[in-house]
């Protein structure tokens, strides 16, 4: 069960990403976020009266807020740097970089498969780098190319984190006091923002706010309670959940015209049959 939820949350993911893209042309990244985390939470607003939990939870919710906002905030800024199909199969790395660490952290064995499947992600990574160099992205791409490394190395921690969280909290708990603490955090961005003026323009509403929103959430709740589950395995989810690349490289291509598909193609073809290894590998 807890492998079919993976797969929903990464068709979820994959179409969020397209309408955060969409919403991202009326709007800043920060802009954005509020609006997305403050819909979210509102959607999810019957659970802060159902599930309290004792303050000793609530400052580990706060940490993983801290992470989330992070990953979320410079993947925007990624995103509205660079080009989705150069995004999204950046960020389908972090499932791989989430095992090395389990590896080392929780001392987790890989076998000959698992191994494979990490060395092809490398093989990946590499080729999608030199595919990149052709984009025609603007003048700030380089800033680009920092926020998701930061956005890919929070979103690292933030699983990690998850696996050792969810072993005492209910997920709902855990998907809407962390959302309002994202929430919080991101308006306290945008109030910093303000007077340093970073370039973020005026609010303009667009549905695609409130679509994005029901698409988080929804994957989320997925991942969440897949990651609840009886013998769930972190390492599996998360890569199960980079399925959504497909989605957005997909509509990458057919919905935002963009360029220089055909070597980014080869690095995804690579990076899936990495994760089909580690799928065998860890099953």
């Amino acid at each position: 069960m807890w492998l079919w939820l993976a797969l929903l949350s990464a068709l979820l993911l994959g179409f969020y990403d397209i309408t955060k893209k969409k919403a991202l042309a009326a709007n800043g990244p920060l802009t954005v976020l509020l609006a997305v985390t403050a819909l979210t939470a509102l959607l999810l607003s019957p659970c802060f009266f159902l599930y309290r939990g004792p303050w000793e939870h609530h400052l580990m919710l706060m940490a993983k807020a801290l992470l989330v906002s992070a990953s979320w905030i410079s993947g925007m800024y990624a995103l509205k740097l660079l080009p989705i199909t150069t995004v999204s199969p950046l960020k389908a790395t972090r499932p791989f970089f989430v095992v090395l660490l389990s590896l080392i952290i929780f001392g987790e064995r890989l076998n000959a498969l698992q191994y494979m499947g990490v060395g092809l992600a490398l093989l990946s990574i590499g080729l999608m780098s030199a595919s990149t160099t052709n984009d025609k992205a603007t003048k700030g791409s380089r800033w680009g190319y920092i926020a998701i490394l930061i956005s890919i190395a929070a979103g690292v921690a933030s699983a990690l984190y998850d696996k050792h969280i969810m072993v005492s909290m209910e997920p709902l708990f855990v998907q809407s006091w962390t959302n309002l603490y994202i929430t919080v955090i991101v308006g306290l961005c945008v109030l910093l923002n303000r007077p340093l003026k970073l370039g973020e323009p005026s609010f303009k509403w667009d549905w695609m706010l409130l679509v994005t929103a029901v698409l988080i959430t929804g994957a989320d709740m997925a991942y969440f309670f897949a990651l609840g589950s009886e013998g769930a395995l972190l390492s599996v989810i998360s890569i199960v959940r980079r399925f959504a690349v497909i989605v957005t490289f997909v509509f990458g291509a057919l919905i935002f015209k963009e360029k220089n598909l055909r070597g980014k193609a080869v690095a995804l073809g690579i990076l899936l049959a990495a994760m089909v290894c580690l799928m065998l590998g860890t099953a």
